[in-house]
Parts: C-alpha cells; sequence; structure tokens
C-alpha cells in the first residue's frame, strides 16, 4: 500500500507533465461533473497538493478537484489524444498540447470551491501531511503532547491520518526504530530527550524516503539513500545493537522491530 513519500512522487510526476500548461480538454466521467468540464477548458493548474493519500489538483479559475485513489485508483500520464488499453475504468482526464493526466479507477472524485474545500469531510479529519515543509519539530512535539494523542500507543497511533497524515506501516516501523521505541510506549510517558528524537523522526524519515527510496546512485545522492532498517528483516541482525530483529502484529499491521535496544 503505498504511503505519503509514495503518493508525492506520484503527484511530481502528474505536476511535471502539465502543470502551468493551458489546459486544452477536460472530461470527466462521473454525471455530476459531466457539464462542468467545459469551464475548466483555457485554465491552467497551478498545483497538485496532496493531504495524505488524497489529491488536490488546483485550477487558475479557483476550483479544486479532490480525488482519493482508495485501493484501485491510479494515475497516468499520456501524450496527448493517447488512450491506452486497459480494463480500468476512466473517471478524468485533464489534457495540455503534449500531454494528459489520466485517473482510473477511483471512486472519490469532486470539483469543490476553496470553501468546499476547506469543510471537505475527510480534509478535515486528517493531520497535516508529512511531507509539508511548512511542518516543523515543534508543531509535531505539539501534537505529540496534545490531550488528543498523548496517550495514544503509537503502534495505533502513528497509523492514524488523524495524527500526521501520509504515515503508514513501512514509516511506522521505521520511525520507532530509528527513535529506539516500542510500539506499545506512548507520548506522555517519553523523556524530553525521547519526544525530540521521535518528532524529529517522524519529519526525517518520510523526508528521506520521499527523496530517495529507489535511487541507487550513491555518488550522486551523497549516500543519502532510504534503506529499511527493521521493515521485512525478521531474524537479521539490527545494525545498531546487534540484536536480531522480529516480527510480530500490532494494531492488526505486521511490526517490525529490535528488542535490543527499542525500549
Amino acid at each position: 500500500m503505498p504511503e505519503g513519500p509514495e503518493i508525492r512522487r506520484a503527484a511530481d510526476t502528474l505536476e511535471a507533465a502539465i502543470k502551468g500548461k493551458p489546459l486544452t480538454e477536460v472530461w470527466f466521467g462521473q454525471p455530476h461533473l459531466v457539464d462542468r468540464a467545459a469551464g475548466l477548458v483555457g485554465q491552467q493548474i497551478e498545483a497538485i497538493e496532496t493531504r495524505g493519500k488524497a489529491l488536490l489538483t488546483h485550477f487558475s479559475g479557483g476550483l479544486t478537484l479532490y480525488s482519493h485513489n482508495q485501493l484501485y485508483g491510479v494515475w497516468r500520464v499520456v501524450k496527448a489524444g493517447e488512450m491506452p488499453e486497459t480494463n480500468r475504468v476512466l473517471r478524468v482526464r485533464l489534457q495540455a498540447a503534449d500531454k494528459a493526466i489520466l485517473l482510473y479507477s477511483a471512486s472519490e472524485i469532486a470539483l469543490l470551491t476553496a470553501e468546499q474545500l476547506a469543510q471537505h469531510p475527510f480534509l478535515l479529519r486528517v493531520g497535516p501531511d508529512v511531507l509539508d515543509r511548512r511542518l516543523t519539530v515543534e508543531e509535531v512535539k505539539a501534537r505529540l503532547l496534545s490531550p488528543r494523542f498523548r496517550r495514544r500507543q503509537f503502534a495505533g497511533l502513528l497509523l492514524d491520518q488523524a495524527f500526521l497524515a501520509g504515515l503508514g506501516n513501512y514509516l511506522r516501523v521505521e520511525i520507532l526504530w530509528q527513535s529506539g521505541l516500542t510500539g506499545q510506549r506512548k507520548a506522555e510517558q517519553l523523556s524530553d530527550t525521547e519526544l525530540d528524537l521521535l518528532a524529529e523522526a517522524l519529519l526525517a524519515i518520510p523526508r528521506l524516503s520521499y527523496q530517495t527510496r529507489g535511487r541507487v546512485d550513491e555518488k550522486k545522492h551523497h549516500g543519502a539513500l532510504f534503506r529499511f532498517k527493521v521493515f521485512h528483516r525478521a531474524g537479521k541482525t539490527c545494525e545498531r545493537c546487534g540484536g536480531i530483529i522480529e516480527k510480530t502484529t500490532l494494531s492488526s499491521r505486521p511490526f517490525y522491530w529490535c528488542p535490543g535496544c527499542q525500549q
């Protein structure tokens, strides 16, 4: 299941294809949106924002296309006029002179004004996006210590999109290893040092994954590659303490950890 870094990289690909270009064709497959397509022709896409696993495509005229892929939705970039052969159901087509972006199979799609966007139920529910560069370590610490979250075990908290949008299972596992914490711990139990380490890791690990995951040119990227330290490494040696990484289940998801150095 893709997490925040993968969603943001997908949004980057869409932006690179169509951002800032006048739209020559707009097509919607949903009956309630069909009549609104013509009004978007000639506008530009100013940005594609991510909020967890939701994409917000902002048009220059002030409207925003909200889409959430759920389990089956997927975006594709194609040449202008190209219609790939696929069994998927086309929901959205946004085309410029040279390229088009296509959304298949997604079930949650809406075209919203700024006021409607601010009141959208999903966006009201989710926390700040973990990859939002405006989000600071101090703000993350404040969320950890807030009455809403301070008594929650990290095993569940780090999967809750209301805490920080974009976190998921592999990030949960890697963040807690980096912080030296178990999934059963809570923010209210942490020392100041532990709290600092966790808040820093909550931002640093997703951002490193976004920036470098999948790249293998260590010279080009100064060796700052994202590599799993514990995720899917049960039975292997922990590089920090030499202990053996174990696998269990926490909050109904596979959980990997090192009993030697995660306290």
